[in-house]
């Protein structure tokens, strides 16, 4: 056991972050937090700091960071509206079932629940906290940083990763006090895999015809095992959002959320791994027969609210390697459909190339993104047609906020992605209106050499917002037209290289270029907004 030390609350909280491995700190520092900020600073090169323009950005690139690697993300901001102004990322790394931790402050110890209007005071902050998060506490002395520390990470470590919180009343950054580390276990507990509730599984997908499967981000870990499964049973494997990637698409099992819905309605067992299987019960018509659904998850909340005929409450990897086993010792292996599949899947490649011209400035992004390179989707109609037009080839390539749809996440989401991985190109696309939502974090890449390739596609409005107010409310336009600066000159100004492409040749041949360059650099792609043809019935084909 390591020996006492006397220690800051700031310092106690930089060496328990040291010893469950954290190298980044991503935020913004303020008078709450200054002796947490001084500790960074004083860890030297152990600990990389990393400073933001906005708190919601700094919380991106947090949820950027966790999403591109699988380990925690961690930012600090300020107390009250420094850390509501983080609410949408973690929201966003809520649904998106990324580990990120939250470092705020609190006003003096002193003050806590008095209303008396101390700076960035809130009527209940943990409170708050506690109501959008995982689980939030309060570190109400130094000596205490060490044991939190660790619950925090247990949390993120344990089930379900998703974000948590740490509060310090503004005086105990700097209080010194004898603290007693606290090393992280060895390892932490896992679920068992129910051999009941796997041999109802086996039976299930043994007698099924069509089975079918479907991958969330729980699966992301679990590739090797998903892809034997597929194999195992000759199941297309269709993603949704995080699950892209787990089995490649460009081979035979590989599917999109479009080429899947060509196989829905002769499904009849579909096994859900890390997905909440939206697909299944929101995007998707209900087929003549319903399919019968065995889920493996990790959180045991999702089985009352899937209802599948089979529940396994275990962490994917497992849960699927054991099914797996199961079927080869029952001596199940079903006869090759990669010819078939391969077919459906060159047609509704086809078919799909109706929506353009998104699709061909995707084709010409990803022949210029390398295979193992990172693409971080936006909300916009590139962004949306992505979902099915963009090919994955490994899990965790292809970043997106999932359910929230938070719009402006795209550009600081990617620049924790790049810090996460500095050796391969990470590529962010982005509306004209979303991009504007953290534009200033361009400083941010030049200051600290994050070397994101940016891509705007700039069509003069919050385009699906002016779609629906044509289509659905006679054309009546409010506050979804947008007035734009030149794009180009805008990102030379912050030092960034600017680039315009016309066309998806120029953009692919301009991508390639700033991939090698190997710096900041943002390319502007003018959209002719009536031009664009609508992805929606490749989404939402339950919709009338």
């Amino acid at each position: 056991m390591t020996s006492m030390q006397t220690m800051t609350g700031g310092e106690a909280l930089v060496d328990a972050l040291l010893r469950h491995g954290v190298s980044h700190v991503f935020g913004i520092p303020g008078v709450q937090t200054y002796g947490l900020f001084d500790a960074l600073q004083r860890a030297g090169e152990r600990i990389r700091t990393i400073g933001a323009r906005h708190e919601q950005t700094a919380a991106y690139m947090a949820f950027g960071y966790a999403k591109a690697t699988g380990r925690e993300g961690v930012y600090s901001v300020v107390p009250g509206p420094g850390v509501l102004n983080t609410g949408a990322a973690l929201c966003s790394a809520y649904g998106a079932s990324a580990p990120v931790l939250c470092l705020t402050g609190q006003v003096p110890s002193e003050y806590i629940g008095r209303g008396l209007g101390h700076l960035h005071e809130l009527p209940d902050q943990l409170g708050t906290l506690r109501s959008i998060l995982k689980w939030a506490a309060r570190v109400a002395h130094p000596a205490d940083a060490p044991r939190l520390v660790a619950d925090a990470f247990a949390q993120m470590r344990v089930g379900r990763p998703q974000p948590v919180a740490l509060e310090m009343p503004w005086e105990v950054f700097t209080q010194r006090a004898p603290v007693q580390p606290i090393d992280p276990p060895a390892a932490y507990p896992r679920a068992a895999v129910d051999p009941e509730a796997l041999a109802r599984a086996a039976d299930l997908l043994a007698g099924a015809r069509h089975p079918m499967i479907m991958t969330g981000s729980g699966a992301q870990h679990a590739a090797a095992e998903v892809r034997a499964l597929a194999e195992l049973l000759q199941a297309p494997a269709v993603p949704w959002r995080g699950g892209r990637g787990v089995v490649a698409e460009d081979t035979p099992l590989g599917f999109t959320c479009a080429s899947g819905h060509a196989r829905w309605a002769d499904t009849d067992v579909v096994i859900g791994i890390g997905s909440r299987m939206e697909l299944q019960w929101f995007r998707w018509p209900a087929p003549v027969r319903r399919p019968e659904i065995v889920l493996i998850d990790i959180d045991p909340a999702q089985l009352p609210r899937i209802r599948p005929s089979v529940g396994i409450v275990a962490d994917a990897r497992d849960a699927t390697a054991a099914l797996v086993a199961e079927l080869e010792r029952r001596g199940h292996r079903a006869a090759s459909r990669h010819a078939e599949f391969d077919a459906l899947k060159r047609s509704v490649a086809a078919a799909v190339q109706e929506v353009q011209p998104q699709l061909s400035y995707l084709q010409a992004l990803r022949d210029a993104l390398p295979r193992d390179g990172f693409f971080v989707e936006e909300i916009c109609q590139a962004g949306f047609s992505a979902y099915f037009g963009f090919p994955v080839y490994e899990p965790r390539r292809f970043v997106t906020c999932g359910y929230q749809g938070t719009l402006g996440f795209g550009y600081p989401t990617a620049l924790g992605v790049k810090v996460a991985q500095p050796d391969k190109a990470v590529l962010a696309i982005a509306g004209d209106g979303g991009f504007m939502f953290g534009v200033q974090e361009l400083a941010t890449a030049v200051q600290y050499g994050i070397n994101v390739v940016s891509v705007v596609f700039d069509n003069g409005a919050f385009g699906n917002v002016l779609r629906d107010q044509e289509q659905r409310f006679d054309g009546r336009l409010i506050g979804s037209n947008l007035r734009n600066p030149d794009f180009v000159k805008l990102a030379e100004s912050f030092g960034v290289t600017g680039w315009r492409a016309r066309s998806p040749a120029e953009l692919g041949t301009l991508a390639k270029k700033a991939i090698d360059l190997d710096r900041p650099v943002l390319i502007h792609v003018p959209v002719d907004r009536t031009a664009e043809v609508s992805p929606w019935k490749y989404l939402m084909p339950a919709s009338p």
